[in-house]
């Protein structure tokens, strides 16, 4: 692999809908009410663990699923701060 390879592996720009996306969740969770909102998601779901021993597997898949989607939520609102 070579460098040139690598530059052109670089990801592409975002486009105006998900920019527009980011731009909506930041507002959305952006007033004290979606503050609220949003500390709550992530205690609720990205404080405790998401597997355990002697459970099945399947439950850390889920669990995870559901944190991931607390971590994009708030990697959005981040960019959107940037975009603007």
């Amino acid at each position: 692999m070579s460098w040139e390879d690598l530059e052109e592996a670089a990801p592409p720009e975002p486009g105006q809908a998900t920019i527009d996306i980011n731009l909506l969740l930041a507002r959305a969770f952006g007033s004290e009410e979606g503050q609220k909102v949003l500390a709550w998601m992530r205690e609720f779901y990205l404080e405790h663990p998401c597997w355990q021993p002697g459970a099945d597997a399947s439950l850390g898949q889920w669990r995870e699923g559901q944190n991931s989607v607390i971590r994009d939520i708030e990697a959005r609102i981040r960019k959107a701060r940037n975009e603007r």
